[in-house]
């Protein structure tokens, strides 16, 4: 009995070691220092040239990568960031404060594929970049755009570009109510600029979400 448990033992052990595990690398390329969050994950200071490594689970539950900018933490990791603050932490355990520019992601869904994309739906406050490094998979999206020179006067906010539901508070803006919820003035502002960008919560199509198969790798890249 005991070798058969000892058996069962060594093929769960081998089931699970090989397992593919995601990483996903964070770079930051920008001329400026970086606060990188991600939920699950935390945060780091991410000066130019900086990397951070996840190794996040599969699962249903949508996960997320962003940049703070303008940040000031204590030796404790107590502080606060102009733009995408997480409760004034460094270790992020909740999601950000608009504006931010937000790397999203769901591992081993549907098919056995990974789903991501890059939302704007949250505002814009840092270019970056959400692509494959692995596999057969090649999509690669950007937001690249001079969306903080270029943002309507109402959404300006110090450091980024902030979302209408923000501002506004309204259904026609948050989706929040039900019912019709379609593209607005100020979502098509974002989506002419980062057409391959989600730009308003409801804007589930081929040009917002993508797809790679379970497994692959990917990176993250601040103003890449």
């Amino acid at each position: 009995m005991i070798s058969f448990l000892k058996f069962l033992s060594v093929v769960a052990y081998q089931l699970f070691s090989t397992q593919a595990i995601t990483t996903i690398d964070i770079r930051n390329n920008c001329p400026f220092t970086v606060w990188a969050a991600a939920i699950p994950g935390g945060g780091r200071r991410l000066d130019y040239g900086g990397k951070w490594r996840l190794q996040p689970s599969n699962g249903p539950i949508a996960k997320r990568i962003w940049g703070r900018t303008n940040c000031n933490f204590d030796a404790s990791g107590r502080g606060q960031c102009q733009t995408g603050d997480c409760n004034g932490v460094l270790e992020c355990q909740d999601f950000g404060t608009p504006p931010n520019t937000l790397a999203e992601y769901s591992l081993k869904q549907f098919n056995n594929l990974d789903f991501f994309d890059i939302s704007l739906v949250d505002g814009f406050n840092v270019p970056m970049e959400f692509s494959p490094t692995s596999g057969n998979c090649s999509v690669k999206i950007s937001c690249t755009a001079d969306i903080i020179g270029q943002c309507p006067n109402e959404l300006r906010i110090p450091g980024g570009c902030n979302n209408p539901c923000t501002v506004f508070n309204t259904n026609e803006y948050c989706c929040t109510s039900g019912g019709d919820c379609g593209p607005t003035q100020y979502s098509k502002f974002f989506k002419d600029r980062c057409s391959t960008s989600y730009s308003y919560p409801k804007d589930d199509d081929s040009t917002s979400t993508f797809t790679c198969p379970n497994g692959t790798n990917y990176r993250v890249v601040f103003c890449p």
